[in-house]
């Protein structure tokens, strides 16, 4: 595993995949902070009642819950594409690794990768929140809590683009399936958490730690149960899904 492990990184390097990540991290970090430059924000900012960095955490969730699903979808696919275009099946078979031990070791690769990725990606949001002037406590633990289930869930549906990237050629489909889910998620934030739950990509809503409702902002606590219920079903039907590409031959 570690040998195939290193392998993917020396692809990943090929593809130019941290230089892209880095780009689209720092584009979602921008995105998210956009509101602060606004009059009417700012003048918050030295407000503990009015919860500034609550605002920023919704900002942030709404632009991950958007750009998340469409920037794993985009890894998956060209991490799997090189395979496919490359006879890079057939080659790894011809030394004993099945398509499910490549796309194990790609999920291993792209999440050590991603996971830091988002945390740099939360810090340059409170980076910037603290740079235009936020002056009232921040609360690290909402902060570190959705940044860790964050990373979790991405890692989740990081493993259902690679799958979907193995077994399907055109690597459009992977593709779209990630813009419908992040169509799916920013849907999500919009409806009811019962709804939210019973959607795969409604858990980008469901881990929130941030709300506004009829105007008013609080720190919320996410339905921890239900999102480790998620990730649980995820991590088993992964697990099957690749097995069985074990057994698939190309």
């Amino acid at each position: 595993m570690i040998r195939d492990v290193r392998l993917e990184f020396r692809k990943m390097r090929r593809l130019r995949t941290l230089p892209i990540l880095a780009v689209l991290v720092v584009a979602t970090a921008a995105l998210s902070s956009v509101s602060l430059f606004a009059g009417s924000a700012r003048a918050s900012f030295d407000d503990e009642d009015a919860l500034p960095w609550a605002a920023l955490m919704l900002s942030y969730t709404l632009m991950a819950a958007m750009t998340s699903p469409i920037v794993i979808a985009v890894l998956a696919s060209r991490q799997t594409d090189i395979e496919h275009s490359g006879a890079g099946w057939n080659l790894a078979g011809s030394v004993g690794r099945s398509p499910g031990q490549l796309c194990r070791a790609k999920f291993v690769a792209l999440g050590l990768v991603l996971a830091p990725a988002v945390v740099l990606q939360t810090l340059l949001v409170i980076g910037l929140g603290a740079l235009a002037g936020i002056d009232v406590p921040i609360r690290v633990d909402a902060w570190a809590g959705y940044t860790a289930l964050l990373i979790l869930v991405d890692l989740a549906f990081l493993g259902v683009h690679l799958w979907v990237s193995t077994v399907v050629e055109n690597q459009l489909v992977g593709v779209g399936i990630g813009v419908l889910g992040a169509f799916l998620a920013v849907f999500s934030l919009l409806v009811p958490g019962t709804i939210s739950r019973f959607v795969p990509w409604g858990y980008y809503a469901v881990i929130a730690h941030a709300s506004q409702e009829s105007g008013v902002l609080s720190f919320v606590h996410p339905p921890v149960a239900w999102v480790v219920g998620f990730l649980l079903l995820a991590a088993v039907l992964l697990t099957i899904a690749t097995r069985r590409l074990d057994r698939l031959e190309r």
